[in-house]
């Protein structure tokens, strides 16, 4: 486990237990942009039948989302109505208990969501025995929510989860727009400072990454709105960021 590995699954599991309740209206607007986007992402999606008894009938057809790095399930919850299942993987226990004590009190069944301990982007071990299972292959879309970067090779993360994808399946990020520090508006650094490898991606450099992974299939990249703002008022941390999403599919 590399340096920057260790440091992002302690600062998480430290962080987990009070990140939604800190970062709620954060959290919200990122899962409204999603879903007003739901065309745009460009899969095949089940009708959202949210009033339909049958809503889990096994006749259903399966649209599978990865949500990789999930913490306590952003992407998941955006995309839920839509999917038949939701994988969440993240390195950091506390978050993966995080997304599962969700999951459980809403009465979700594991069979439609559930999150799993696991790091992908171990460059020793490119199959972890825990997610080699076909359970964890062929997914109509993955998606990687606020997690690109913190990742020490976001190429490496693409072509990872561009295996996982089926042929054709939907590759999207949602991540930081290029900006030139991380601290907030009294000038100290934001607490997960230490966890963050790059200062946000441009267009060109996100279309590089998924066309490297094979997953550059009409690649779009969209700025969200005005940004969102991380506030810690417990920290006095503020931070604006503008926010993107891009999406590609796996040729």
């Amino acid at each position: 486990m590399s340096d920057n590995t260790e440091t992002n699954r302690s600062h998480w599991n430290e962080a987990a237990s009070t990140y939604n309740s800190k970062f709620s209206k954060t959290i919200q607007q990122i899962i409204n942009e999603i879903q007003k986007r739901k065309d745009w992402i460009g899969v095949d999606w089940v009708e959202d039948n949210s009033d339909d008894e049958d809503e889990f009938s096994p006749s259903k057809k399966p649209v599978r989302l990865l949500d990789y790095a999930c913490g306590t399930g952003l992407v998941s919850r955006g995309l839920a109505p839509y999917v038949t299942q939701c994988v969440g993987i993240d390195i950091s226990e506390g978050m993966v208990n995080e997304y599962n004590a969700s999951v459980q009190n809403q009465g979700i069944p594991t069979s439609e969501m559930y999150a799993m301990l696991g790091n992908l982007l171990d460059a020793s071990n490119p199959n972890p025995t825990t997610l080699s299972g076909p359970e964890f292959y062929d997914f109509d879309i993955a998606v990687v929510g606020l997690g690109f970067h913190h990742f020490d090779d976001p190429a490496l993360a693409a072509k990872r989860l561009a295996e996982r994808l089926k042929k054709g399946g939907v590759f999207m990020i949602v991540d930081f727009m290029p900006h030139a520090h991380f601290h907030g508006h009294d000038g100290h650094d934001h607490p997960a400072k230490k966890t963050v490898t790059h200062m946000g991606f441009s267009d060109e450099e996100v279309k590089k990454v998924f066309e490297g992974a094979g997953v550059g299939g009409g690649f779009e990249y969209v700025v969200l709105g005005k940004g969102v703002v991380f506030e810690d008022k417990e920290k006095g941390t503020k931070m604006e960021r503008s926010v993107f999403m891009a999406r590609g599919s796996k040729l």
